[in-house]
Protein backbone atom coordinates (compact mmCIF):
# COMPACT_ATOMS: atom_id res chain seq x y z
CA UNK A 1 0.00 0.00 0.00
CA UNK A 2 2.21 2.30 0.87
CA UNK A 3 4.59 1.21 -2.21
CA UNK A 4 1.88 1.89 -4.08
CA UNK A 5 1.06 5.50 -3.00
CA UNK A 6 4.74 6.86 -3.43
CA UNK A 7 4.87 5.33 -7.24
CA UNK A 8 1.93 7.01 -7.93
CA UNK A 9 2.77 10.22 -6.08
CA UNK A 10 6.52 10.39 -7.76
CA UNK A 11 4.40 10.01 -11.11
CA UNK A 12 2.39 12.62 -10.31
CA UNK A 13 5.38 14.78 -8.89
CA UNK A 14 6.84 14.26 -12.25
CA UNK A 15 3.51 14.88 -14.66
CA UNK A 16 3.59 18.20 -12.53
CA UNK A 17 7.18 19.36 -13.00
CA UNK A 18 6.85 18.57 -16.47
CA UNK A 19 3.77 21.13 -16.30
CA UNK A 20 1.03 18.60 -16.66
CA UNK A 21 -2.42 20.06 -15.38
CA UNK A 22 -3.69 18.63 -12.09
CA UNK A 23 -5.75 16.54 -14.23
CA UNK A 24 -3.79 15.41 -16.66
CA UNK A 25 -1.81 14.48 -13.28
CA UNK A 26 -4.03 12.71 -11.40
CA UNK A 27 -4.51 10.42 -14.90
CA UNK A 28 -0.71 9.86 -14.94
CA UNK A 29 -0.79 8.78 -11.12
CA UNK A 30 -3.76 7.12 -11.12
CA UNK A 31 -4.88 9.28 -8.10
CA UNK A 32 -7.86 11.53 -8.48
CA UNK A 33 -8.02 14.77 -8.88
CA UNK A 34 -8.81 16.07 -5.24
CA UNK A 35 -5.63 13.70 -3.98
CA UNK A 36 -3.71 15.46 -6.69
CA UNK A 37 -5.51 19.20 -4.37
CA UNK A 38 -4.77 17.70 -1.23
CA UNK A 39 -0.97 16.49 -2.31
CA UNK A 40 -0.52 19.74 -2.99
CA UNK A 41 -1.13 21.61 -0.19
CA UNK A 42 1.41 19.34 1.63
CA UNK A 43 4.49 21.64 2.15
CA UNK A 44 6.92 18.24 1.52
CA UNK A 45 4.60 17.57 -1.60
CA UNK A 46 5.69 21.23 -3.24
CA UNK A 47 9.00 20.68 -2.23
CA UNK A 48 9.43 17.79 -4.23
CA UNK A 49 7.88 18.94 -7.34
CA UNK A 50 10.45 22.13 -7.56
CA UNK A 51 13.60 19.52 -6.60
CA UNK A 52 12.04 17.61 -9.71
CA UNK A 53 11.55 20.56 -12.09
CA UNK A 54 15.11 21.68 -10.65
CA UNK A 55 16.29 18.11 -11.79
CA UNK A 56 15.00 18.55 -14.87
CA UNK A 57 15.94 21.91 -15.65
CA UNK A 58 19.74 20.72 -14.90
CA UNK A 59 19.50 18.08 -17.32
CA UNK A 60 18.24 19.68 -20.04
CA UNK A 61 21.10 22.55 -19.62
CA UNK A 62 23.21 19.26 -19.59
CA UNK A 63 22.14 18.72 -22.82
CA UNK A 64 21.89 21.73 -24.58
CA UNK A 65 25.97 22.21 -22.84
CA UNK A 66 27.00 18.97 -25.04
CA UNK A 67 25.50 20.22 -28.02
CA UNK A 68 26.37 23.53 -28.21
CA UNK A 69 29.86 22.72 -29.47
CA UNK A 70 28.10 21.30 -32.87
CA UNK A 71 25.53 24.24 -32.92
CA UNK A 72 28.56 26.86 -32.58
CA UNK A 73 30.07 24.57 -35.59
CA UNK A 74 26.80 24.33 -37.67
CA UNK A 75 26.70 28.60 -37.17
CA UNK A 76 29.87 29.35 -38.00
CA UNK A 77 29.76 26.88 -41.47
CA UNK A 78 26.67 29.07 -41.95
CA UNK A 79 28.50 31.92 -41.97
CA UNK A 80 31.18 30.82 -44.73
CA UNK A 81 30.80 32.88 -48.06
CA UNK A 82 29.16 29.82 -50.14
CA UNK A 83 25.75 30.16 -48.17
CA UNK A 84 23.29 32.50 -49.15
CA UNK A 85 22.78 35.99 -47.62
CA UNK A 86 19.97 35.82 -45.90
CA UNK A 87 21.57 32.56 -43.73
CA UNK A 88 24.70 34.29 -43.20
CA UNK A 89 23.21 37.23 -42.22
CA UNK A 90 20.77 34.67 -39.50
CA UNK A 91 23.92 32.73 -38.45
CA UNK A 92 25.99 36.26 -37.32
CA UNK A 93 23.63 37.22 -35.51
CA UNK A 94 22.58 34.48 -33.90
CA UNK A 95 25.92 34.13 -32.89
CA UNK A 96 26.52 37.37 -31.30
CA UNK A 97 23.01 36.76 -29.91
CA UNK A 98 23.87 33.80 -28.03
CA UNK A 99 27.72 34.92 -27.32
CA UNK A 100 26.09 38.48 -25.57
CA UNK A 101 23.94 35.92 -23.53
CA UNK A 102 26.44 33.58 -22.27
CA UNK A 103 29.06 36.23 -21.40
CA UNK A 104 26.23 37.62 -19.24
CA UNK A 105 25.38 34.27 -17.34
CA UNK A 106 28.95 33.54 -16.80
CA UNK A 107 28.91 37.08 -15.61
CA UNK A 108 26.43 36.92 -13.70
CA UNK A 109 27.58 33.52 -12.08
CA UNK A 110 31.02 35.10 -11.22
CA UNK A 111 28.86 38.21 -9.21
CA UNK A 112 27.03 35.15 -7.87
CA UNK A 113 29.91 33.21 -6.40
CA UNK A 114 31.51 36.04 -4.77
CA UNK A 115 28.36 37.64 -3.29
CA UNK A 116 28.19 33.81 -2.02
CA UNK A 117 32.31 34.16 -0.13
CA UNK A 118 31.43 37.55 1.07
CA UNK A 119 28.14 35.90 2.66
CA UNK A 120 29.96 32.90 3.98
CA UNK A 121 32.92 35.51 5.75
CA UNK A 122 30.29 37.34 7.40
CA UNK A 123 29.47 33.96 9.15
CA UNK A 124 26.44 32.67 11.22
CA UNK A 125 23.88 34.28 12.30
CA UNK A 126 24.13 36.04 15.67
CA UNK A 127 21.98 34.41 18.77
CA UNK A 128 19.71 37.92 18.64
CA UNK A 129 17.59 37.14 15.37
CA UNK A 130 19.71 38.85 13.21
CA UNK A 131 20.81 37.53 10.38
CA UNK A 132 23.85 39.76 10.12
Amino acid sequence: MVAQRKRNDDAVVLALACGATVEAAAKQGGVSERTVYTRLRDPEFQKRIKEARTDLVRRSAGLLSAASGEAVRTLLALMKESAPPATRLGAAKAVLEVGLKIRELADLEAELRDLEEKVKALGPPDGGGRRW
